[in-house]
Order: C-alpha cells, then sequence, then structure tokens
C-alpha cells in the first residue's frame, strides 16, 4: 500500500517538531454519493501512533468528526537528525499501515 501520511520534521534545540498530513476521505458514514445516491459507508483513520527508538511519542484516536486530510503536529525531545520515526494507522474498517520516515 502506498503512504498515505506526508511528514514534516524540523529539529531545533533538541526539541523535533514534527507536522503529519494524512491524505485520507475521512468519511463519517453520514453523507450520500451525489450521482448514485446511496450512503458512502464510514472509512476514517480511528488511531495514528508515531514511535521513535522504540517508543512511542505520539498518539491520536480520532473520529468521524476529523475533516478528510487531517493534519496533526505535535514536538518532542531526543531525537537527532537522521534518527527514524515509526508511524501506525489504524481506519475504522480494521485496513492498518505502517510506514517509516527520517527525521531530516
Amino acid at each position: 500500500m502506498t503512504d498515505i501520511i506526508t511528514v514534516k520534521t524540523k529539529v531545533n534545540d533538541q526539541v523535533t517538531r514534527v507536522k503529519l498530513t494524512a491524505n485520507h476521505p475521512m468519511h463519517d458514514g453520514l453523507s450520500f454519493d451525489e450521482k448514485t445516491e446511496e450512503r458512502i459507508p464510514a472509512m476514517f483513520l480511528q488511531q495514528i501512533t508515531v514511535l521513535h527508538a522504540g517508543e512511542t511519542v505520539f498518539s491520536a484516536n480520532l473520529s468521524p468528526a476529523i475533516s478528510s486530510n487531517p493534519f496533526l503536529g505535535f514536538s518532542f525531545s531526543g531525537a537527532a537528525l537522521g534518527d527514524e520515526l515509526v508511524i501506525h494507522w489504524i481506519e475504522n474498517t480494521g485496513k492498518t499501515g505502517t510506514q517509516t520516515v527520517v527525521i531530516d
């Protein structure tokens, strides 16, 4: 599966700032397709977890109320340029994904 999350990082004074944008429609299950007039089934990210060196540095539980292509930002300390972040996501449909990005 292709990566659905775009990540930007910046390290400054031993603090790493991370910005995540998920390319996801975040369907709430209440909308209708304009052409078929059928209900669009719920399909949204339920959880996003970010690990650095095996430790959780960020975790978010999301709901259908979150807009499409959600943006999340957070900061943590203890990382250096070249370290890796592992991002896990879970969708309400049971689909999951994992991405690894390098802090630059």
